[in-house]
């Protein structure tokens, strides 16, 4: 029922030019896109200001923010049952 932790093992490099890379965010294309979006998103934020700052939902940002993190921040680990060899458990 509970997801197990599987050991990260690497795949080792033989020499052909075979092993992975890191993947499209960590490529030419995906770091230009990644800044293209960052500088869009500050200057749609720059030009609406005045909405965003006077229409009151900036007072749940922290909470929208805690929310995310938590939601996004667990990555592959699964859930937060089915840990062993935690602190607290022995």
């Amino acid at each position: 029922m509970f997801m197990t932790e599987q050991p990260y093992t690497p795949v080792p490099d033989d020499g052909s030019g075979n092993a992975p890379k890191g993947g499209f965010w960590r490529s030419r294309s995906g770091l230009s896109l990644i800044v293209a979006l960052a500088l869009g998103g500050l200057l749609l934020g720059y030009e609406h200001r005045v909405h965003i700052l006077g229409s009151g939902w900036l007072i749940y940002l922290p909470l929208l923010i805690c929310v995310g993190m938590h939601f996004f921040m667990h990555g592959d680990r699964g859930g937060h049952g089915g840990r062993k060899g935690g602190s607290g458990q022995r």
